[in-house]
């Protein structure tokens, strides 16, 4: 077994790392049609994008908040910057009149009916994601995982269609019942998908550590929203992964899953777009829901 250095502590997180010329770090080389699909679903102005993520189903099923996506997803639309789901309910659900950014999973295999997830192939031809005029393809990298060599290999096969056709590639870090989420591993996971050719990546927050995470990771960081949360915790969370270098969310179940979900993004919008802080973006999502 090879021997690895120990891992270094120099991570600068307090010195922002430079892009001249683009507002997002690490993407400042890529070619025009890559930076401006990532200018869809990043804000320029903020330089932060809050993506809606409803891709659950392709192992979930119709999990809860997502049993008709017409009836709870679709009015969301104008609140996000970009939707993060899967061609089958693009091309079956999603109004093509709709001017927002959509991100396509790209990956998929196992069900929740298997024990082990990490069997994921490439699920979708980059052909497919031009025709459906993405402004990015997402796929799952199990790091540390059963299939890691696998996941890894199919992610690097997307970027590879990714350049030519000039589509990004959000690699999504995946974390099974044996990897911790902390930020040794985090670090880990992220650094191996950008230095293998991801675009951007899409990451757990840890309490401890994060602005480590973020600053190791060479190109745009999303926080994953995870499991469902009280309001005021998701709004927390999502705020300290912005104040430590995370370049936006990609929430679901905090948001479709909320009492309230069209109050929820917004607050979530602030938090991100404007650093409003959790205590304040809460009382705006009490407003807003009570208005509703």
């Amino acid at each position: 077994m090879p021997e690895a250095d120990n891992e270094g502590a120099r991570f600068f997180a307090e010195q922002p790392q430079k892009a001249p010329g683009f507002f997002l770090k690490g993407s400042h080389q890529l070619d025009w049609g890559m930076k401006n699909r990532l200018a869809r679903v990043f804000n320029p102005m903020s330089g932060r994008t809050v993506m809606l993520a409803i891709d659950h189903g392709y192992f979930q099923g119709p999990t809860t908040g997502l049993e008709r996506i017409d009836l709870s997803i679709v009015p969301l639309l104008p609140s996000c910057d970009a939707l993060f789901c899967t061609r089958g309910i693009l091309r079956s659900l999603i109004p093509a009149e709709s001017p927002k950014p959509m991100v396509l999973r790209a990956s998929g295999g196992p069900s929740i009916l298997r024990e082990e997830l990490s069997d994921e192939q490439i699920a979708m031809d980059m052909d497919d994601a031009v025709r459906l005029n993405a402004a990015g393809v997402g796929i799952q990298v199990f790091v540390g995982g059963e299939h890691e060599t696998q996941s890894v290999r199919n992610m690097t096969r997307l970027v590879d269609a990714g350049q030519r056709y000039g589509i990004p590639v959000l690699a999504v870090t995946a974390v099974g019942k044996e990897l911790t989420r902390d930020a040794r591993y985090l670090r880990l996971a992220t650094r191996i998908c950008a230095e293998l050719g991801a675009h951007f990546v899409k990451t757990y927050y840890c309490e401890e550590d994060f602005d480590t995470v973020a600053s190791a990771c060479p190109v745009p960081l999303v926080m994953a929203g995870g499991k469902k949360l009280p309001e005021r915790d998701a709004l927390t969370m999502a705020y300290h992964a912005i104040e430590n270098g995370a370049a936006g969310v990609d929430m679901g179940r905090n948001i479709f899953q909320s009492d309230t979900p069209q109050a929820m993004i917004r607050a979530v919008g602030a938090v991100v777009h404007e650093s409003v802080k959790p205590a304040d973006a809460y009382e705006q999502y009490l407003r807003q829901a009570a208005s509703s």
